[in-house]
């Protein structure tokens, strides 16, 4: 920011932690409040989001609504479950039956238990109460989350003997481990089939359960899984558990990581088609693979065009079970790899169409898991199309520096441009032009730490040319191109304010936005004074950036600017400035009187710093500009003792109370009632202050 706002130094770096068997932030982090990185790909800190959801949750009016059925209600499963068998023609879920929304879990139970068909959109995060509740699921029922906020927390589904023609889609389900890696004791699955027919699982995020993620068992049948992520788990994918040759299954394009054994282990299935997965076991890690796709029993197994990097025993069979491969790639696995027998064709039973397995890794990483908007099942297939240049400092890419590859998009490219970066700590500046639209930067390794881009310029660094760089020109990253994405990555700007107490403006910026239309999902930005600069191409121009499953960090005026910026279901962590003090300001923003300024929804405010120290934010009038009229909203997000009783602050000798400033549903020990010093939007009044009405038109995808 331009205008002095008085020096803020770093202080200390944040404390980051990671056991052996947890990966994201614990359940614990509400009490806590300490400050930790979550390592999951496009999901933030797990016990935050619990926080930020019970928020939610807690200020629903009505907590479940009906709708008219959204398009892909109509969506229909691929595979084996698309197999007419058993009297059921295909797996089409509640489709038909009325749609209604739920955001608890009296809501969830109530519908997915019903007799009748239902299209059950879930809208916030769930915790199952007790711990381990599997919600026994009735037949014709579709159950699906709402963009990317649908998650069941601590518990699962069971779909018993007969249950048929269930979907269950896009949502996160997640957290009921226990404490016990090899966990015999605690059958907490995500979703487990004892029995059930025709059921399709597609595009969720599964992770960190007591035990399996998904478990077929007991002739279950006719079953696709596809799309998903399957991370931080042991037992993770079971089938079998039965003497009979029943079950029929299709495993396509789900990417596996940081997860034990059972990638799957198939028991006793009559055909199981797994094709275009992607099974992935980084090094350095401390969870690590004991074996990839098993075959046992009397399985038939055909395995096409996936990609096994640093498996352990990628593919293992006993002697009365079949496995045969094709096109499968294998990059740095270790031990069993087999193959033999006969199986079948599944031609013979459905069609389909293969990816090619070098495209395998970069398709995976970018469209498994929870969508913001879900197509059909095909859809994903066409991402594709887009191009992908690839950075890696080891030489192993087509890149060694990300502006490179930036360099490399074509001026006015029509469509998107992939630009995944390899693990590592990138130095440099990256410049993303404005001719240069429709471009993602995405972190390829397991975690968002991974991939690092890192500078460390000030407002007032001398530039190689003579003068400063001036706030904006801090930037390590500056994106100008609309339709931009950022994923899977953290951007730092490491300026030492300590040792640099001589030098004049000490703004020094991770993050520069001024464009429309920029998703920020699953990053870390990481800064002091003005981390996260959220502005426009012009003050006349639309400028939307959404912020979602993120980390942003910083002490003074650390997410500011004129753009119209949703922070949603994100962590915002507050650090001591570089002399250990505890003071600073969130957000300063300078919005124009016709747009919307700066959202924070369903999120957690926390950080290492001293009780009642930060203001939520201040009016920043940007070069005295008196038709300004900064607007900041906090809602349904969980605030620590650090937020003052008083939040709003002047700047500029301009007066917050005459802008636009407000809370609604926070909680928290640093939330509070409403005040003339602290004002609180009404419930009417809310309804015109949610993400939709920040984003407008545009509907945030990958």
């Amino acid at each position: 920011m331009s205008e002095p706002r008085g020096k803020a130094t770093a202080g200390p770096r944040h404390r980051r932690r990671r056991t052996a068997l947890t990966v994201g932030i614990p359940l614990a982090l509400t009490a806590a409040m300490t400050t930790t990185y979550g390592t999951g790909l496009g999901v933030f800190g797990e016990g935050a989001q619990q926080t930020a959801s019970a928020a939610t949750n807690a200020g629903s009016a009505i907590s479940a609504t009906t709708a008219a059925a959204p398009a892909w209600a109509a969506d229909t499963a691929d595979g084996f479950a698309s197999v007419n068998s058993l009297g059921q023609n295909g797996t089409y879920g509640g489709r038909g039956g009325q749609t209604v929304t739920v955001k608890t879990l009296a809501d969830l139970e109530k519908y997915a238990t019903a007799e009748e068909p239902y299209v059950i959109v879930v809208a916030a995060a769930i915790t199952m109460n007790p711990v381990g509740k599997e919600i026994k699921v009735r037949s014709d029922k579709t159950i699906v989350g709402q963009g990317t906020s649908g998650q069941i927390v601590g518990g699962g589904f069971f779909l018993g003997t007969g249950v048929h023609n269930v979907i269950i889609r896009n949502l996160t389900i997640r957290d009921s481990y226990q404490g016990v890696w090899n966990d015999k004791d605690h059958d907490f699955d995500a979703v487990q089939m004892d029995g059930a027919h025709h059921v399709w699982i597609d595009h969720n995020d599964l992770r960190h359960m007591a035990d399996g993620l998904i478990d077929v068992r007991k002739d279950s049948t006719n079953v696709t899984v596809s799309w998903n992520r399957f991370s931080d788990n042991n037992k993770t994918f079971g089938i079998g558990w039965t003497e009979n040759l029943v079950t029929d299954i299709t495993i396509h394009h789900n990417w596996f990581r940081e997860t034990e054994q059972r990638n799957p282990s198939t028991d006793n299935a009559a055909h199981a088609h797994l094709y275009n997965n992607y099974l992935q076991d980084d090094p350095g890690t401390t969870i690590k693979s004991s074996y990839g796709n098993y075959s046992r029993g009397s399985t038939k197994m055909v395995l096409e065009n996936s990609y096994f990097q640093g498996m352990n025993n990628p593919v293992t069979k006993d002697a009365t079970a079949a496995v045969v491969q094709r096109g499968n790639t294998f990059s740095g696995t270790s031990g069993r790899n087999e193959s033999g027998g006969t199986a079948f064709d599944p031609k013979s039973f459905y069609g389909y169409t293969l990816d090619r397995t070098a495209d395998v890794p970069a398709l995976l990483t970018a469209g498994t898991g929870p969508r913001t908007t879900i197509g059909t099942a095909t859809t994903p297939s066409t991402k594709a199309a887009a191009a992908t240049l690839t950075v890696a400092k080891d030489g192993s890419g087509q890149f060694a520096t990300v502006q490179a590859a930036v360099d490399a998009v074509p001026a006015n490219n029509p469509s998107r441009v992939v630009i995944s970066v390899k693990p590592g700590t990138y130095r440099e500046m990256v410049k993303v032009p404005a001719n240069k639209p429709h471009v993602t930067i995405q972190g390829a390794g397991a975690s968002r730490k991974d991939t690092v881009i890192v500078f460390n310029n000030a407002a007032g660094t001398a530039k190689p040319g003579g003068g400063t760089y001036g706030t904006s020109g801090s930037a390590t990253v500056a994106v100008e191109a609309d339709d931009f994405q950022a994923r899977n990555l953290t951007i730092n700007n490491d300026f030492d304010e300590a040792r640099n107490q001589s030098l004049s403006g000490h703004q020094a910026v991770a993050l520069r936005t001024a464009a429309d239309q920029v998703l920020l999902d699953g990053i870390i930005v990481d800064g002091d004074q003005d981390t996260l600069l959220l502005d426009t191409a012009a003050k006349d121009r639309l400028g939307r950036v959404y912020v979602t499953n993120s980390y942003v960090s910083g002490n003074v005026d650390f997410v500011f600017g004129r753009a119209t910026a949703v922070i949603d279901q994100s962590v915002i962590t507050l650090k001591k400035r570089w002399d250990g003090t505890s003071a600073g300001y969130i957000t300063a923003p300078s919005t124009t009187a016709d747009r919307k300024g700066i959202l924070i929804n369903r999120s957690v405010v926390n950080g290492d710093v001293s009780a009642g120290s930060f203001f939520l934010g201040r009016n920043w009038h940007a070069g005295g500009d008196a038709t300004l009229r900064p607007q900041t909203t906090v809602r349904n997000s969980t605030l620590s003792a650090a937020v003052k009783s008083t939040p709003w602050s002047d700047m500029g000798g301009f007066s917050w109370k005459n802008d636009r400033f407000a809370e609604y549903r926070n909680t928290g020990p640093g939330s509070g009632a409403a005040t003339s010093d602290r004002p609180q939007l009404t419930d009417s009044q809310a309804t015109g202050q949610e993400v939709a009405d920040w984003l407008g038109t545009w509907n945030p995808t990958a």
